[in-house]
């Protein structure tokens, strides 16, 4: 009860001080921006400094020129693609019932509706980055997300501005559908960037998620799709290892383990 108390009490100074736009646009931006780089930049350290380099998943690891263009071109696409397209898209959220104001909604609707984006989030993500690996589509616009064979936790939004806007689409339409309670919004973000950054760290701890939740996929899964050539990467779904269990698309990945698997007991 304290909890929710003092949550009501910083909800009311915050829309007492700021409107409802300022929270939604910058508020939002403010938060993503600082849950993406204080999340993402570790990994780029570990890299630099050797530290937990027995949890890497690969042995190769990015030069620091490569971790300096990457953040240039992160703050380039933010201020310049991410930021236009959430003031542009605000009057289409109000529309669909986007709200900041008090009582706060009780944390099972929080709950209930932070699954469906995940879910949801999931299955758009999967159709649209599988289509992304086709020919054309890959060789004009998803190759420069591919550009880093041994991801980083940076390389999670290290794309072209045409993939932003494509595979974005699949982050909000949960939102959109259902018009939540801002604070709803802004938990989702830091969620889908905490879970991005991760599965592009390029490390899998003992801590890590994959190791305690059965469908998620993890670092380990989507590192797979980074270091093999596009045409066979599979394992297509940013969080879940469903679809491309049901479609077939994670058998390269499958295989592979178990050889790993097998190796690993015969010694």
């Amino acid at each position: 009860m304290a909890v929710a108390s003092l949550l009501e009490s910083g909800w009311t100074y915050l829309i007492t001080h700021f409107s409802e736009f300022q929270l939604a646009i910058l508020g939002t931006f403010i938060i993503h921006e600082s849950v993406f780089f204080l999340s993402g930049l570790p990994s780029a350290c570990f890299e630099r400094t050797g530290l937990f380099s027995k949890y890497k998943i690969q042995r190769k690891s990015n030069t620091p020129d490569a971790h300096g263009k990457c953040i240039m071109r992160l703050i380039f696409y933010h201020v310049f693609v991410n930021l236009p397209v959430m003031t542009a898209s605000y009057p289409a959220f109000r529309y669909m019932g986007l709200r900041s104001s008090l009582p706060l909604p009780h944390w099972s609707v929080v709950l209930y509706q932070i699954l469906f984006y995940f879910i949801l989030e999931d299955f758009v993500f999967y159709w649209g980055h599988r289509a992304l690996h086709t020919k054309w589509l890959y060789k004009h616009v998803h190759s420069v997300h591919h550009e880093h064979a041994t991801p980083f936790g940076l390389t999670s939004e290290y794309a072209h501005p045409a993939e932003i806007l494509f595979l974005g689409f699949a982050t909000i339409i949960g939102p959109a559908l259902t018009g939540p309670h801002l604070i709803t919004l802004w938990l989702w973000v830091i969620l889908r960037v905490l879970e991005t950054v991760e599965v592009h760290s390029g490390y899998h701890f003992p801590w890590s998620p994959a190791n305690f939740l059965p469908l998620y996929g993890g670092a380990e899964f989507h590192d797979y799709h980074h270091r093999v050539l596009y045409t066979k990467s599979g394992n297509y779904s940013s969080t879940f290892i469903y679809m491309d269990w049901l479609f077939g698309t994670d058998k390269g990945y499958r295989k592979l383990k178990a050889l790993e698997e097998l190796e690993g007991k015969q010694c």
